[in-house]
Order: C-alpha cells, then sequence, then structure tokens
C-alpha cells in the first residue's frame, strides 16, 4: 500500500498508513486451503529436482532463464474450472495459461503453447513443474525437448518446491477468487483473463520484485540488457 501511495505521488511514511489501515480496520486476507490437483499415480518418467528451491540465484534473476508450471482450480456454477499456468520465475510474469473443465494433459499442453509463442525462449531454459501427469506425459516432454527445454520436478508431495507458483494461487485465490460467484465457466474464464492480462501482469506491485510489476521488471532488465 505504501509503494503504491508512493508511486502514485503521495508523501506519506509506513507507519502512518499502517495506522491509517489499522484505524480503517483494514487487513491482508488469508490464504485459504487447496484442493490437491497433481495426478502423480501414473508410470511416466520423471524429472529430477533441478531447480531444487534456487528461485533467488542470480543466474534466475533473467528472464526466460526459468519457468515454472502447475495447476489449480475455481469453482462456478457448472462445476470446476481448471487453470494451468506458467509463470517466468525472475519477473513473476504469467507467460503462459489456459482453462478447461477437464484436468487432462491437454490443459498444460496449451499453457505450454501460449508461452512458448509469447516468450520464444532459447534452448536451455529450466522448466520446473510437479510430477503430475500433465507434465510427465510423453506429449508434454516431447514439446518441452522439441524446444530445448529442461525439465526439472518438485519431489513428491512438497509444493515449497514449486513455491514461486504456490505463490501466485494464493494471491488469486485471495484476490479474485474469494468472493466470487460465477454462474457459469466462460464467466470465470473471463475473470481469469483479466486478473493475470491486466491486474496481476501489468499492475499488481510484487514485494519481491522490489515493488514493481512483472512487465515493469523486465522492461528495466531488457533495457539494461540493451545498454550493456
Amino acid at each position: 500500500m505504501h509503494s503504491e501511495l508512493s508511486a502514485q505521488g503521495v508523501i506519506c511514511g509506513k507507519n502512518r498508513v499502517a495506522r491509517l489501515m489499522r484505524e480503517e480496520g483494514l487487513r491482508a486476507r488469508r490464504t485459504p486451503r487447496f484442493r490437491v490437483t497433481t495426478q502423480s499415480g501414473h508410470n511416466y518418467p520423471l524429472a529430477e529436482n533441478r531447480l531444487a528451491r534456487r528461485f533467488e540465484l542470480s543466474s534466475n534473476r533473467q528472464i526466460n532463464r526459468v519457468w515454472a508450471a502447475d495447476i489449480t482450480y475455481l469453482p462456478t456454477g457448472e462445476g470446476w474450472l481448471y487453470l494451468a499456468v506458467i509463470l517466468d520465475v525472475a519477473s513473476r510474469r504469467v507467460v503462459g495459461w489456459s482453462v478447461d473443465r477437464l484436468l487432462d494433459r491437454s490443459l498444460a499442453v496449451r499453457a505450454l503453447i501460449m508461452a512458448l509463442r509469447h516468450r520464444r525462449p532459447h534452448p536451455g531454459l529450466l522448466h520446473h513443474s510437479d510430477r503430475g501427469s500433465q507434465y510427465a506425459s510423453a506429449e508434454y516432454q516431447r514439446l518441452l525437448s522439441k524446444h530445448g527445454l529442461l525439465s526439472s520436478m518438485s519431489r513428491a508431495g512438497d509444493c515449497w518446491d514449486n513455491a514461486v507458483v504456490e505463490s501466485f494461487f494464493a494471491t488469486l485465490k485471495i484476490e479474485l477468487v474469494r468472493g466470487a460467484h460465477w454462474q457459469t465457466r466462460d464467466q470465470a474464464r473471463q475473470a481469469v483473463g483479466e486478473f493475470i492480462e491486466i491486474w496481476y501482469n501489468r499492475q499488481r506491485r510484487h514485494q519481491t520484485l522490489g515493488y514493481r510489476t512483472p512487465v515493469q521488471y523486465e522492461t528495466e532488465v531488457l533495457k539494461r540488457a540493451d545498454a550493456a
């Protein structure tokens, strides 16, 4: 809140902002519990955990070096709507996403195709996910190999190995899903698209990024690269 006010030219101190928020009864929302979506009961080969929670290494602060992928769910009047996302670990930007009423590998594949088309990464990018069948499937792994992406997978039952995407899902559930009452999957799909593309990527400030937005962070990274 303090960073947003400062960016708008409002002169104020952090303590004053905290005091005014307390007086008005404003506080952060708590993270809700999640429904498990990982389908790990399969016979597909698994990749080692090459990322190993090294989210903050200097080498990982460059965009298109490490991506992280996962799947969550959204409740609607027509039933669950599943959401697959891919985030750039450096900028926390959602670079690929897909929604569907079915939790299958095509959901994850479509998110990956979007990311590949928009970002066109160089070979060697590390792609991290859980051990779900969607990511371990032959179709998904062939697509990674075709574009020279190296697969990395979390350890069994350890959500902290993919903490970057888990953090995004927590934000999504708190800021979008909680209090929403979508009658149809199409309503939820539209809301998710607006949340990701308009709010989260371009307007929401991230503490990890020095209270910059993902798009702002990437723009600064590219400017420094051009100036070097």
